[in-house]
């Protein structure tokens, strides 16, 4: 049953991946009505949503946009940058919509920024402690359900960011569509691109969370 549950998550990640490489591509070579780039979006939404301390700044790399709230910072990759894509206004927006959570103290992101130290140090050592409680287990069991508590922590943080990118979504189509960036013609293509976006987020919630009762089972199996 366990296997199965990873084979089919597996099967799945690799078509959500798939569809929204082929939905971005696609979406990256139709422009927009109006003439502006990801990085001219990106400064417009955050001033209407009165937020004028957020830098856009270009970043290497492809689908490497991100809000670091900490430098206050909206990176954008070149491809998103320079481009007046319905794609780029799409992740432009997304990553707006972030500055916009963390200007208005969004709940949510209050608590995956919270998580983050915890999530952070777990990441470092969850899996060494999961592989010294089974080589251990007999002598140390208390070591494995240290390395399962970590684990867990990473998927608290896994379905928190749900939320938060759901939420950073909603913002960003709300704002492309009464800003005039989105039309008839556009609209529903920058929505579709958001959406299979969102969906990489439900599938690694739902890895990391089949992962986390593999582990409970065998260590309970092991027990037993």
């Amino acid at each position: 049953m366990g296997m199965f549950l990873f084979i089919a998550i597996a099967i799945l990640s690799f078509i959500v991946q798939s569809v929204l490489k082929s939905k971005f591509s696609k979406y990256s070579k139709m422009p927009l009505s109006v003439g502006l780039t990801g990085a001219d979006i990106a400064k417009k939404m955050l001033n209407e949503n009165g937020i004028y301390d957020v830098k856009v700044v270009p970043h290497e790399g492809t689908l490497t946009d991100h809000y670091n709230p900490a430098t206050k910072t909206v990176a954008l990759s070149n491809d998103v940058f320079y481009s007046n894509s319905i794609a780029a206004a799409a992740v432009a927006a997304h990553e707006c919509g972030h500055a916009v959570q963390h200007a208005t103290a969004y709940s949510m992101l209050t608590l995956r920024s919270a998580l983050v130290p915890a999530v952070s140090f777990a990441s470092q050592w969850v899996q060494w402690l999961i592989l010294g409680g089974i080589i251990f287990f007999n002598t140390f069991p208390t070591l494995l359900w240290m390395g399962i508590a970590l684990f867990a922590m990473t998927t608290l943080f896994s379905f928190v960011t749900l939320p938060v990118e759901i939420n950073a979504s909603s913002r960003a189509i709300a704002w492309l569509r009464t800003s005039g960036i989105t039309d008839i013609r556009t609209h529903d293509k920058a929505f579709d691109a958001l959406k299979w976006a969102a969906y990489t987020y439900v599938v690694a919630a739902l890895g990391s969370l089949a992962t986390l009762i593999y582990y409970v089972m065998m260590a309970m199996g092991r027990r037993d």
